[in-house]
């Protein structure tokens, strides 16, 4: 009895974990911002493909690489994806503030683009990308400056954009007929890929492992019945590496000068663009930053399952939801509903009240039915709107100015 209790909770904060580990960015994009960043999962995505490439990059180290190219991988995955954010909000999100329709739409598209993007990414298709950026960025720094008339800078764009794309295809068709396959090879295609953890992380840890010192620890959880129990070491790692998240984003947004002018910000623009304070730097370093633990993410995601083109899109409701019903903004709050969301979630997919309501054969085959992961969710969706309806802003809702934002 106390081991499946003990299952149930540890099985209950893994998941919980995951899910708090994937909406930690969000929670500061949508819940600090109020950006709803459709993008988000495609964000977790390309930082698990990112963990792909690390690990297939340094392959021929052998062994001694494969146990350390996560601890690369990680701030590789952040980089790489705050970058992309940082894109994202410079050539999107930038121009849509206040006007969430608009946004939603927008980051929906970039998700369809982002998951064509693995799909189809050759060293030809990175060649014509490169090749408009530096066509027509750089034709505009040259000739925009040139022209005083607003009339003739919009024809201006106009001629050098149909340049640079009449450039680009034309490279890209020259490329296209080189005999070197190398070149148009896709690098991942739309199959899923593995990536396979390392050997610390494969095994788990039981009350048999404990060092002899801890002897009165292993007699303890034996006398429990606990002796044979073993926690999955990729699991135990997700959940110290959000642990660190947590820990190392409660310190910045309440310790460092960025963080407390991302605070200012979220509480009055104005008042904090009257003070000095840059806004513009501050929505880039905030979107970066969400993006980057969406990356940070995508590498831990790697250790229980495999990367695909949609990977995300298995997170990005689940996401929402953790940062909706712990209270917009509020991480503390996103904690405690990403573990209720992962238990509840496990206790009905595994069948656990099903033995509670043996006395009604009528309740007792409704959750028969709904005992399997993605039926699940249908229960725990509804019980989330049911919840929404009580307290509409969640657990934790904001409190003083902020509620005015």
């Amino acid at each position: 009895m106390i081991a499946d209790v003990v299952k149930l909770i540890f099985d209950g904060i893994s998941i919980g974990s995951v899910l708090m580990l994937a909406a930690l960015g969000l929670s500061i994009v949508f819940g600090l911002m109020g950006v709803i960043n459709l993008a988000h999962g495609e964000l977790i995505m390309l930082g698990a493909y990112t963990t792909y490439v690390v690990q297939e990059s340094g392959a021929q180290l052998g062994d001694q690489w494969s146990n350390i190219y996560i601890f690369v991988a990680l701030p590789v995955a952040f980089l790489v994806t705050a970058l992309v954010g940082w894109g994202l909000e410079w050539g999107v999100v930038r121009h849509l503030y206040g006007r969430p329709l608009e946004t939603l739409l927008a980051t929906w598209g970039v998700s369809l683009i982002l998951r064509q993007f693995v799909r189809s990414v050759s060293w030809v298709l990175l060649i014509n990308i490169f090749c408009f950026c530096l066509f027509y960025f750089g034709g505009q720094k040259l000739v925009q400056p040139r022209l005083a008339s607003q009339r003739l800078r919009y024809i201006a764009r106009l001629v050098i954009l149909a340049l640079s794309i009449s450039i680009t295809s034309t490279l890209g068709t020259l490329l296209g007929q080189s005999e070197q396959r190398s070149l148009l090879d896709p690098w991942f295609g739309s199959r899923n890929l593995d990536v396979t953890a390392p050997k610390w992380l494969q095994g788990g840890l039981s009350a048999k492992d404990l060092p002899q010192n801890l002897s009165s620890v292993k007699e303890w959880l034996t006398s429990l019945g606990l002796e044979n129990f073993q926690l999955p070491s990729g699991r135990l790692f997700i959940i110290a590496l959000t642990g660190l998240c947590i820990v190392l984003m409660y310190w910045f947004l309440n310790r460092s000068n960025w963080g407390l002018r991302i605070r200012a910000v979220t509480e009055n623009r104005d008042m904090s663009a009257c003070l000095g304070i840059p806004t513009r730097r501050v929505d880039a370093l905030t979107f970066a930053l969400g993006s980057g633990l969406a990356g940070i993410a995508g590498c831990a995601i790697t250790l229980i399952g495999s990367v695909g083109p949609n990977m995300g899109g298995n997170y990005i409701v689940d996401a929402f939801m953790v940062v909706v019903v712990g209270g917009v903004g509020n991480i503390v709050g996103s904690i405690v509903a990403a573990i209720a969301i992962g238990i509840s979630n496990y206790i009905i997919s595994v069948g656990l009240l099903i033995p509670v309501f043996e006395f009604s054969s009528s309740i007792s085959d409704f959750f028969d039915f709904f005992a399997t992961p993605s039926m699940a969710k249908v229960i725990v969706f509804a019980l989330i709107i049911i919840f929404l309806q009580i307290r509409p802003a969640g657990i934790f809702p904001k409190k003083g100015r902020a509620v005015e934002v």
